[in-house]
């Protein structure tokens, strides 16, 4: 099945407003990448975009010799996930997050991350992960892996105290929805919701995968509306950087009382000018501190 971008978005991801003008505009392996700016609420998005259908196909079949030109996990893949997973398991600690009992991690890939966490908290570590090859990794390290998360049983629900999506929200269709799912159907009471993403202000971001591309105001805004409230976000550039914000990492926890009516979207302004800013930025502390604008991992 060839990839194809012929399915445009109409309505904004984050607020449903359906004006959004052209925000960018690219060609990378070979495929035109048009993302666009919603002018009610200010979040970038891709559109056209895959259908659903040719993204499974995409994320089975082809997404890991698009990026990694291998299907196996490589070792320089596992060097970064097993440095990231000890960057996030600190950033939780520093939080005060002394004990989990069960941890949902969405796209675990090789699973390094829930063996991290299991670690230290001794939780019962559940994955989703899509594709065959790192599901398999993952098993063999001891993790219970589902493909998709319709297929995860009906007693795991409101188990689990924290849910992550590392490096996974800006690949899916209807982020929204799905965290609002992840909160009423999977998350324990008083449960943590953790989220990485790129930073549209510093990272490249625009990628044939990327349907969403979010800065600081946006992910916090997506993350409200789904229901929850923001106790940390976090602009950094760990595994990859001493000094670029190339990642948010947001944590979370449901609201008290979820509103019955979405709240109001304040519309972020000045992005195109805060994403020439951050990458003027980034091409400038490059320059100036090679090796600490981009460590070896």
């Amino acid at each position: 099945m060839p990839i194809t971008l012929q399915q445009p978005v109409a309505a904004c991801p984050l607020c449903g407003s359906p004006r959004h003008t052209l925000f960018d505009t690219r060609v990378l392996h070979g495929y035109e990448l048009t993302n666009r700016l919603c002018q009610a609420c200010g979040l970038v998005f891709l559109s056209p975009r895959m259908s659903e259908e040719q993204l499974a196909h995409f994320y089975a079949e082809e997404y890991r010799d698009l990026y990694h030109q291998v299907k196996e996990p490589r070792a320089e893949d596992l060097a970064v996930q097993t440095a990231r997973a000890n960057h996030l398991l600190d950033l939780v600690r520093r939080q005060g997050v002394a004990q989990l009992q069960a941890h949902l991690d969405i796209g675990c890939s090789t699973g390094i991350l829930l063996n991290t966490f299991k670690s230290q908290f001794g939780d019962r570590a559940t994955g989703i992960e899509l594709d065959e090859a790192h599901r398999a990794y993952a098993q063999n390290h001891g993790i219970t892996v589902y493909p998709a998360l319709v297929d995860l049983p009906g007693e795991n629900e409101k188990q689990f105290d924290l849910v992550s999506l590392i490096h996974v929200l800006e690949h899916l269709p209807d982020p929204l929805q799905t965290l609002i799912s992840l909160r009423s159907r999977w998350m324990a009471t008083g449960g943590w919701l953790m989220l990485e993403v790129p930073n549209l202000y510093c990272h490249d971001s625009f990628e044939v995968a990327h349907l969403t591309s979010f800065s600081p105001a946006t992910l916090s805004a997506m993350v409200e509306q789904a229901g929850f409230t923001v106790v940390r976000l976090a602009k950094h550039g760990q595994p990859r950087s001493d000094l670029l914000p190339l990642y948010l990492t947001l944590l979370a926890r449901p609201a008290t009382a979820s509103p019955s009516t979405p709240q109001p979207i304040h519309r972020e302004a000045g992005v195109h000018l805060k994403r020439q800013t951050g990458l003027a930025c980034r091409r400038l502390i490059t320059r100036l501190a090679p090796s600490r604008a981009w460590k070896a991992v």
